[in-house]
């Protein structure tokens, strides 16, 4: 046994096995999806409560080993306090809850700003890189005791580009948007749809459009919206579009009822604050038309979020761009692998010369090298 690999040791969680340095204790199962575990844990060195995620079978096909190679490469082009720096093995501190328990809280209406404010900073800062997420939701966002907020997950995001026809029903059915649903192009704006869903959550404490099914979930919109107009039917594709012009045609519920005043919390003391500029802003994020929603720069810049601006997180520049003909790449597993080793090397010798920056956790870069470690074990 090498003495990089005597740093090491193997637990059962669950149904899997996590391999990790023998500072991490007490690991212990927190969440599991599609694309991984996550474990909390206890770093016996810093003596504070860590995370731990481990993709799910990250080479079981190329679509997978794709994935990985994604979520590694993607963080190079984010640094900003908003988001949680997670690939693979990776650390990071661990949160005191999920979003998901949060909305149901009464919120006041400077908590729900700042919190939005957040939220929208990351996704500026993602979208700056030239990267979308397309799987905001609640469960992939984490909240402080002190109403700071981290966004989770880089498995869906990918590199925006306007000539590739991007992958249908990929944002978790509820704060999924209407081009999503109906298989057209999407932009960085798909994004502000789910934001507005979010928010729309923690105004009415439960899911604003619960669909079924992909199909349920656009009559679930346009009973609330209303039936969009012929102008954006004509952009659909002539299958989509037959079947949504054959469907009733709704006249749409006013934001009033749809979110009356008693649904929000008190009006603030602050003059911006107030019911009225919240419904505003829910009326410019819901949108079933993309070319009429509100744009993330727009969304930091109304009343009801620019209270909160500092050019520091909400204009803060990604590391770098991303690369947008990684989506039409397409390579075997044993070359993702490949690819998967050289970044980690290339992260870890940036490292080294001190190119690379330490994120506002504070422990990012300290993870690096067991990073590159279990890579190098589990790769070759």
């Amino acid at each position: 046994m090498s003495e990089a690999e005597g740093q090491f040791y193997s637990v059962q969680v669950g149904d899997s096995t996590f391999t990790v340095l023998k500072r991490y204790q007490q690991l212990r199962a927190i969440g599991s999806g599609a694309q991984g575990i996550v474990c909390s844990a206890l770093d016996t060195v810093l003596g504070i409560p860590v995370a731990v995620k481990k993709l799910c079978r990250p080479f079981q096909n190329q679509t997978h080993a794709k994935r990985a190679y994604r979520e590694l490469v993607l963080l190079k082009c984010v640094n900003h306090k908003n988001w949680v720096c997670s690939a693979l093995l990776i650390h990071h501190s661990l949160m005191d809850a999920s979003l998901c328990q949060v909305i149901h809280m009464d919120l006041d209406h400077e908590r729900m700003s700042y919190l939005l404010y957040q939220i929208l900073c990351g996704i500026r800062h993602l979208h700056s890189a030239g990267i979308i997420h397309r799987d905001l939701k609640p469960s992939n966002i984490v909240v402080k005791s002190d109403c700071t907020l981290k966004i989770l997950d880089f498995g869906l995001a990918r590199t925006a580009c306007t000539n590739f026809m991007m992958t249908p029903y990929v944002v978790t059915r509820y704060y999924r948007a209407p081009e999503v649903i109906l298989g057209m192009k999407y932009k960085e704006n798909v994004d502000i749809w789910s934001v507005g869903c979010i928010m729309g959550e923690m105004v009415k404490g439960s899911v604003i459009f619960q669909g079924t099914d992909h199909i349920d979930q656009w009559n679930k919109v346009i009973e609330v919206l209303g039936t969009p107009s012929l102008e954006f039917m004509n952009r659909l594709m002539e299958t989509v579009r037959n079947y949504v012009m054959n469907k009733p045609q709704y006249p749409g519920v006013s934001f009033a009822e749809l979110f009356p005043d008693w649904a929000f919390p008190s009006d603030s003391e602050h003059d911006k604050l107030k019911t009225g500029q919240a419904r505003d802003l829910l009326s410019k994020m819901l949108v079933i038309d993309p070319e009429s929603r509100i744009s993330v720069e727009e969304a930091l810049n109304h009343p009801y979020i620019h209270v909160w601006y500092d050019p520091a997180e909400a204009d803060a520049p990604p590391p770098q761009i991303s690369d947008k003909q990684l989506e039409e790449r397409e390579h075997t597993i044993e070359q993702w692998k490949e690819l998967i080793y050289e970044e980690v090397i290339d992260w870890e010798e940036r490292n080294k010369n001190g190119l690379m920056k330490e994120d506002c956790s504070g422990t990012y870069m300290h993870h690096l090298r067991s990073l590159s470690t279990i890579l190098v074990t589990k790769l070759l």
